[in-house]
């Protein structure tokens, strides 16, 4: 059974990674594939990248009517005002198995025009773990805009919050770029560096943190390393309110205590000046750093924590950080996605897509009994 993939063109702000890039693209031809690629002005590949990989070129937003022999592949979630029925088969992050603010009319999108997702962050192979992520990214992009909104504090007046931000075109240029901010910020506190705290240290988001802090230049002892073992005992934990940056990588997939709380942070002599939730769970009632309720996004990069003591608290709650490193992060997901795509013809019978949508059926039943309540 040959494969038709439509890569849709993103719509979130800024959001300029994509789920195939001309890499990949060459490779699924190769192999049979046929591929639609619409065009996009904030994509960080060219649309003629993609055309001489041998796709199809096609307008923006065009995969709405196209036929339904074809998947839909993105990265992100399409426009909440957006409420037409989804007909075709979708392979995108839809951001709505755990409960997250309408999560609800998302699926309800899928039963009414009986089309079929596939979310991204839920493909997992025969051990449980996700096939694809930009969980090293996304941790290596956290870590560089919580150290840049450190610095900015350092020197700027507290009426002044770290203004917006753009990509990157490569690693290269980003570090040069927050390396240039953390030194300048080391001459007003007279040498002293900050103390990161990173709790998911040993997984992919905060290896990717931990990689990225060492490249600036922050000591290794003071870059402390948080997993399992750390916090078993169970937060809040005072050292969060005690380290001048905390940056949260965990995968939440349970309710657990929070890690940090008001009683902590509403002291005089707190430290911490900068939290970076990279998880971003902002509408998920467990979310275990429960000091804000709004995503941030690159043009407003931090959300200012209402505390009663103590310096200046923002959080960065960017849900698609990676997209700071959008050629980089591209490349590096859709290797990971390549073998699962290429299984595509099978996806009746091969397992990481079975339980992909065996998963998006359970929650589809979920929308239809909560509607007969």
């Amino acid at each position: 059974m040959s494969v038709i993939l439509h890569l849709r063109g993103e719509t979130k702000p800024k959001e300029a990674r994509a789920a195939l890039t001309p890499t990949t693209v060459q490779k699924l031809i190769s192999q049979g594939f046929t591929i639609y690629v619409e065009e996009s002005e904030q994509s960080t590949f060219n649309i003629n990248e993609y055309k001489k990989a041998g796709a199809k070129i096609v307008p923006f937003g065009s995969w709405k009517t196209a036929p339904l022999d074809r998947i839909i592949i993105g990265l992100k979630e399409m426009p909440e005002t957006d409420t037409f029925p989804l007909v075709h088969e979708h392979i995108q992050f839809a951001h709505c198995y755990k409960n997250q603010a309408g999560w609800q009319g998302v699926l309800q999108r899928f039963i009414d025009g009986r089309g079929t997702l596939y979310d991204l962050e839920f493909l997992v192979n025969d051990q449980g773990r996700r096939v694809a992520a930009f969980g090293f990214y996304a941790g290596f992009a956290g870590a560089a805009v919580g150290l840049k909104d450190w610095a900015f504090k350092q020197y700027s007046s507290d009426n002044k919050d770290l203004p917006g931000l753009s990509p990157y075109p490569n690693e290269k240029a980003l570090i040069k770029d927050v390396s240039k901010d953390y030194k300048k910020a080391l001459k007003y506190t007279k040498g002293r560096t900050p103390k990161v705290l990173i709790i998911g240290a040993k997984g992919r988001c905060g290896s990717g943190a931990v990689d990225c802090l060492t490249k600036i230049g922050v000591p290794q002892e003071n870059i402390l390393k948080w997993d399992i073992d750390e916090t078993k005992k169970g937060g809040p934990f005072k050292e969060i309110a005690d380290a001048d940056i905390f940056i949260n990588c965990i995968y939440l997939s349970k309710p657990i205590a929070p890690f940090i709380n008001y009683d902590l942070l509403n002291q005089d002599d707190r430290k911490l000046r900068t939290v970076v939730d990279v998880s971003a769970d902002t509408t998920n009632p467990h979310n275990p750093v429960p000091i804000y309720s709004i995503a941030t996004v690159f043009d407003e990069p931090t959300v200012l924590v209402p505390t009663t003591k103590g310096p200046k608290l923002s959080v960065v709650s960017i849900d698609h950080l990676p997209s700071l490193l959008p050629r980089e992060a591209s490349e590096f997901f859709a290797a990971d996605l390549l073998p699962s795509l290429l299984s595509l013809p099978q996806r009746n019978t091969a397992p990481v897509w079975t339980r992909a949508k065996a998963l998006f059926e359970k929650h589809c039943a979920r929308v239809t009994r909560s509607s007969k309540l």
